[in-house]
C-alpha cells in the first residue's frame, strides 16, 4: 500500500517574493480597496485604520521589520524545501485554491481534482509581464510561473482513485481531465501550485496531484468542516492505493490575509498542532474571507494527515505587516512527521 511520509504547509503570498523596499507598493494597493474583510467585517481602509489604530502598526511598517521578516520567511522556504526534496517522495499532493486562473464564472466547482497526465506551468506573455511590473509584482514575477514553460507529470491514477474514493464518501468532486483553454490558449496552473513546484520542489519533476478548492468565491465555498471530511477521504484513499509509492502532502495558502489577524492565525495553527479539530470545522466560515480562505488548504491536509500518526509541528510564524492599518500577510511555515 502507498504511504503518506510528509505534510508540509506553507504561505505563498506575493510579500514572499517581493522585496522589503516594494510591499509599500502593495500597501499603496490596499488604501485603494474599497472593501477589506477583517474577522467578521467588512471595512473601508480609513475605516480598518481607525479600528486598529490602538496596535500602533506603523512601528511594524519599518524598513528594518520588513527586512527581518522577510528574510525569517525565506529561511523557513528554504528549510520547508530542503526537507521535502529529502524526503524523495514519488508523488506530491499540492491542496491549493483556485483564484480564477483556472475556473471562471461560467462553472466554479467548490472542488476539484485534475487526473490529466500532466499540467503546463507557461511563463508570462510580453503583456503580462508588463501588466505585472505596472501594479507593482515584477518582482514577483517567476516566483510562481518560470521563465521558460515547464510541464509537471501528473499521477493519474492516484487522482482518479481520490475521485472515486468522494464520489463513495458523498463528496462531490469535479474530476479536470485536460487541462483547460481560454480564448488566449491554455489556461495555467494556479499561483498555488506554481509556487511549491518553483519555491520548495526547485522544479524537480515529482509527479503532482493538483486538489483545487473554491476558498475566495461565493457562493459555493465548502465549509471548514467539509473540508476535513474531504481530507479524511484523501488520507484514506492515499492509503488504500494498492501501490508502493510515497507521497507527501502539501497545503499551499494562507493563513490569514490580506489583513493580519495574529489571533486568530495562532487560534487556527494552534489547533493543528493540538489536534484539535473541533476548532478547526466549528469556524464560521465568514472567518474564511479574502485570503484568509486559503487556511481551508491546512485544514484539509490536516484531515489527511489525521488518517496517519503524525502531528503538526509548527517552524515558524511571521506577521508580515505593509500598512499602518495592519494589512499584510500572516505566513505559517509547517511540517506533519
Amino acid at each position: 500500500m502507498a504511504e503518506i511520509i510528509l505534510g508540509v504547509g506553507s504561505s505563498h503570498g506575493p510579500l514572499l517574493n517581493l522585496p522589503p523596499e516594494e510591499w509599500e507598493v502593495r500597501a499603496n494597493f490596499d488604501r485603494a480597496q474599497p472593501e477589506l474583510a477583517f474577522r467578521d467585517g467588512t471595512y473601508t481602509f480609513p475605516e480598518l485604520a481607525e479600528l486598529r489604530s490602538s496596535d500602533e502598526f506603523a512601528d511594524q511598517c519599518a524598513i528594518e521589520v520588513k527586512r527581518e521578516r522577510h528574510a525569517q520567511c525565506q529561511s523557513q522556504l528554504d528549510d520547508l524545501g530542503a526537507q521535502l526534496r529529502a524526503a524523495d517522495p514519488d508523488v506530491v499532493l499540492i491542496v491549493g485554491d483556485d483564484q480564477r486562473e483556472w475556473f471562471f464564472e461560467d462553472t466554479q466547482p467548490a472542488f476539484a481534482v485534475y487526473c490529466g497526465d500532466e499540467v503546463q506551468n507557461l511563463t508570462w506573455t510580453e503583456a503580462a509581464r508588463a501588466e505585472r511590473i505596472k501594479v507593482g509584482r515584477g518582482g514577483d514575477l517567476y516566483s510562481y510561473r518560470p521563465q521558460n514553460d515547464q510541464t509537471y507529470p501528473v499521477e493519474r491514477e492516484l487522482a482518479e482513485l481520490i475521485v472515486g474514493a468522494a464520489m463513495d464518501a458523498e463528496i462531490d468532486v469535479a474530476a479536470s481531465m485536460q487541462q483547460p483553454t481560454g480564448p488566449d490558449g491554455i489556461r495555467n496552473i494556479g499561483h498555488a501550485y506554481g509556487f511549491i513546484y518553483r519555491r520548495l520542489l526547485q522544479d524537480k519533476p515529482i509527479p503532482i496531484v493538483p486538489v483545487l478548492q473554491n476558498t475566495f468565491y461565493p457562493p459555493n465555498q465548502p465549509a471548514p468542516k467539509r473540508c476535513f471530511e474531504l481530507g479524511r477521504v484523501i488520507g484514506q484513499a492515499i492509503h488504500d492505493w494498492k501501490s508502493d509509492k510515497r507521497v507527501a502532502v502539501v497545503a499551499s495558502g494562507g493563513i490569514s490575509h490580506f489583513v493580519v489577524d495574529e489571533e486568530w492565525d495562532h487560534k487556527m495553527l494552534d489547533a493543528m498542532a493540538g489536534g484539535d479539530m473541533a476548532t478547526l470545522v466549528d469556524e464560521p466560515n465568514i472567518m474564511f474571507r479574502s485570503g484568509s480562505s486559503e487556511t481551508k488548504n491546512w485544514i484539509t491536509v490536516a484531515g489527511i494527515m489525521s488518517e496517519t500518526t503524525s502531528a503538526m509541528e509548527l517552524h515558524g510564524y511571521v506577521p508580515c505587516y505593509r500598512s499602518e492599518a495592519g494589512t499584510g500577510s500572516g505566513m505559517a511555515f509547517a511540517t506533519w512527521r
